[in-house]
């Protein structure tokens, strides 16, 4: 085992040149101007000082460079686990108390030891039981949640809540306390950064700049807006006439601090760090799998857990709040042209040059632009599409979707994602407790068997040949049992019985004594049992077993095989006793 795959840096670092660095500067400027307004605005939705977004950009970058095996995969604040955040912490303590960013710190630094855990154990495959339809279903509902929570920046009132319903009844019980130039600040800003995702580049491109210098030029949009609505609140002093400012915010890079290890603290924190840790991992392995296959490069899962396990502690340690992989940015970051995780760690630094120097310049910075960009970032996720897909592709899915939806509306994110969760394995395992099973024929001419019910095929009376297309498991093993069971008794005639295995990759035991008591069964009813087309791993574990010694029939290696020589004898199966 090679220090190399724990430390990926080891790997990619023998190899770094001048053209890379290159590369990876220029995409660190591209994502830290990117990033300077997302991890304010992030704080602001985590209820956390806006300084802190800055912070948990710093140190977690840097570790995941270390340990982390994507290459172009740019770790921050995100909308969906900042939310997730609010909700968790505001639950322990008030927003805006030093019991808050402890509560915050605490909540970093289990999610971090989570991750870390089930990578350093290599259990990262078990993120795979959250389907991706129910993963779009949570965003997308929480996309909506969230854009509805910063409306009340927008609109200048103190109108809270952790579901829709709360927050529109806040919002709707304090309209009266509207305040109209914040409206006009946030309304405008929220107009400008949506004609910039698509209007900016073709009128820079039109104004004579190349196609590289117009998208790097696009995703200064969000500076722009910050720069543009501070001066305005600094010149005209909207600050006094009740517009929310960020503040003051300290000219400093991150501190060292210290989570809580208070057992009734922990205790109230570990489920919401546990849904944080998986739906954190989930969104961040996609983007990173799908970023590597453009380059053909590979994501080792359990290595990405470690990564995001030390980013996360990272943010515990220095002020930060629970980071993930940021879809936008990792996007920009490809686009950009990062070749190395060295990019991140060149946007750290420049984060932290932001820290110590431009600070002060957003002292008059209106929390309605950080509201605005909230809204344009998160709005984008909302894919409502998935309802009509779900439905049209599987109805099983599109339950999922809707109760992941639903709920994460009108009872929470917390609520919501554990639906999620839940509704994915049930799911699972409705699907696979029902396996396809399929009697099967001869088609004309050839070698092949399938399905009589979408085949004109040959089949012979006293033959009943069943596929069974899925692995055999004790979610399933009983039904097996009762649909062979129904088959058999409407074939008087019957006299062999034929299992095909090409799709069966595990037996378990449950299954075995299922297929045990089967071959019982036809045994007293005079008919015989046989398999085909069994793959090896699943005959060395059968040949483990009593099974083979008491089966009333044979192996046979193809279906085909199976066919022709059954088709000549005729006849019940003469008695066997069973062994022992």
């Amino acid at each position: 085992m090679t220090l190399s795959r724990y430390l990926p840096i080891l790997e990619w670092g023998r190899r770094y040149n001048r053209s890379t660095f290159t590369g990876d500067a220029i995409a660190a400027v591209i994502v830290t101007i990117m990033l300077i307004p997302q991890s304010l605005a992030y704080a602001l939705l985590a209820g956390l000082p806006p300084e802190a977004g800055i912070y948990a950009s710093i140190a977690p970058i840097i570790l995941y460079a270390i340990f982390g095996t994507s290459r172009t995969l740019a770790i921050g604040p995100v909308a969906i686990v900042s939310l997730m955040t609010a909700a968790a912490v505001g639950d322990v303590a008030k927003a805006g108390t030093a019991g808050y960013v402890t509560a915050a710190l605490t909540l970093t630094f289990l999610s971090g030891a989570m991750l870390l855990a089930v990578g350093l154990f290599r259990l990262g495959f078990l993120a795979n039981f959250l389907s991706h339809p129910v993963v779009t279903g949570f965003i997308t509902a929480s996309g909506i949640l969230i854009a509805a929570s910063q409306l009340r920046h927008i609109l200048g009132i103190e109108a809270g809540g952790q579901t829709l319903i709360e927050v529109i009844a806040n919002l709707w019980a304090q309209l009266g306390e509207i305040n109209f130039i914040t409206v006009a600040l946030g309304g405008s800003t929220t107009i400008f950064l949506f004609w910039v995702r698509d209007g900016l580049e073709p009128l820079l491109r039109r104004l004579g700049l190349g196609r590289r210098m117009a998208d790097i030029g696009a995703k200064t949009g969000p500076v722009l807006a910050i720069i543009a609505t501070t001066l305005v609140v600094w010149a005209f002093d909207l600050g006094e006439r009740g517009v929310a400012i960020v503040g003051e915010i300290p000219q400093s890079l991150p501190p060292l601090t210290l989570p809580s290890f208070s057992p009734d603290l922990v205790s109230q924190l570990a489920v919401p760090a546990l849904l944080i840790s998986i739906i954190g991992f989930v969104e961040s392995i996609s983007v990173a799998q799908t970023l590597a296959a453009k380059k053909r490069q590979r994501i080792d899962p359990d290595q990405e857990l470690i990564g995001l396990g030390a980013a996360n502690l990272g943010a515990a340690f220095t002020g930060g709040f629970p980071v993930s992989g940021g879809f936008s940015r990792s996007v920009v970051n490809h686009d950009a042209g990062a070749e190395t995780p060295a990019a991140g760690a060149f946007t750290a630094l420049g984060l932290a040059l932001a820290a110590l120097f431009l600070t002060p310049l957003i002292h008059y910075l209106p929390k309605a632009t950080l509201a605005a960009t909230i809204i344009v970032a998160v709005l984008s996720l909302v894919d409502l599409s998935i309802l009509k897909r779900a439905w049209t592709f599987s109805r099983a899915d599109f339950a999922a979707v809707s109760v992941t939806i639903l709920l994460t509306l009108l009872a929470g994110v917390e609520v919501g994602v554990t639906a999620g969760v839940l509704t994915s394995i049930l799911v699972h395992l409705y699907k696979t407790s029902r396996p396809h099973i399929a009697v099967v024929g001869r088609v004309p001419g050839t070698e092949h068997f399938r399905n009589v019910l979408r085949h004109n095929v040959e089949t012979q009376p006293h033959i009943l040949s069943l596929r069974v297309d899925e692995s055999l498991y004790f979610p399933n093993a009983r039904y097996l049992e009762d649909q062979l069971a129904a088959f058999v008794a409407d074939k008087p005639e019957l006299t062999d019985v034929v299992l095909m295995f090409p799709a069966v990759n595990e037996v378990d035991l449950s299954a075995l004594e299922s297929l045990e008591a089967i071959n019982t069964r036809l045994r007293e009813a005079r008919i015989r049992l046989h398999l085909s087309e069994v793959k090896g791993p699943v005959m060395d574990r059968l040949k483990r077993s009593d099974l083979l010694a008491a089966l009333t029939g044979e192996i046979f290696l193809s279906q085909h095989e199976a066919a022709q020589k059954l088709s000549e004898r005729q006849g019940p199966a003469p008695a066997k006793p069973p062994l022992g």
